[in-house]
């Protein structure tokens, strides 16, 4: 299963690197968001490298979740999708 990257998560002061926000395909709801949370999640470079994440929390009652990535995320991977794993 892919999850699209939509964001940082941000507020109006500060913007966290290594956090982001992610849709999942079919996930519309809170409910169907919770069965994700836990997951690692792993984005790959063009250049092949692996950067590897969880997903942490929900975010709001569309279906986003919060995702904590080992290293902070390049910008250009925003509108990237993400592999999900165990």
């Amino acid at each position: 299963m892919n999850a699209k990257i939509l964001s940082f998560r941000r507020n109006r002061h500060t913007q966290y690197m290594n956090q982001f926000l992610l849709e999942f395909e079919g996930s519309d709801s809170k409910e169907k968001a919770v069965k994700f949370v836990g997951k690692k999640v792993v984005w790959k470079s063009p250049a092949g490298k692996e950067i590897v994440g969880r997903v942490t929390d929900i975010h709001g009652n569309s279906g986003v979740v919060r995702a904590r990535f080992n290293r902070g995320l390049p910008g250009q991977a925003i509108g990237d999708m993400v592999e999900v794993g165990q």
